[in-house]
């Protein structure tokens, strides 16, 4: 069976609370030639849930912004999905899940921009 958009999640149910703990990770894109470029991917960050009762990892696109959030501030992920990637073995396959999300906000902060940049709105008079 494959599910070409993921597990979409219920985040209270599945998640619970959800704390901000650290940047696990940074992705960088392979050149062509295989070698690693200074291209971000995608950020893996690590959150402490409630529900699961451990610490979660949860990737966040590179078109995000950094988040650079206070230890233990409380987090809301942005249209979190569950999906698989496999690897085939001598003796079959090693599946492992992971969570990715359109964006990490601050508890109760609302849109998909990032919560902890600046927004330089300027409104000039005419």
């Amino acid at each position: 069976m494959r599910l070409a958009q993921g597990i979409v999640i219920d985040k209270e149910k599945t998640f619970g609370l959800l704390k901000f703990s650290a940047l696990r990770r940074e992705v960088f894109l392979q050149n062509e030639d295989g070698t690693v470029s200074n291209e971000v991917k995608e950020r893996t960050y690590d959150l402490k849930s409630r529900e699961q009762g451990r610490m979660i990892q949860v990737s966040i696109p590179a078109s995000v912004p950094l988040k650079e959030f206070d230890y233990n501030a409380e987090v809301e992920l942005i249209n979190p999905v569950a999906d698989t990637v496999a690897n085939a073995t001598f003796r079959g396959a090693d599946v492992d899940w992971y969570i990715k999300a359109d964006d990490l906000v601050l508890r109760g902060k609302t849109g998909t921009t990032g919560s902890n940049t600046s927004k330089t709105t300027s409104t000039k008079d005419k």
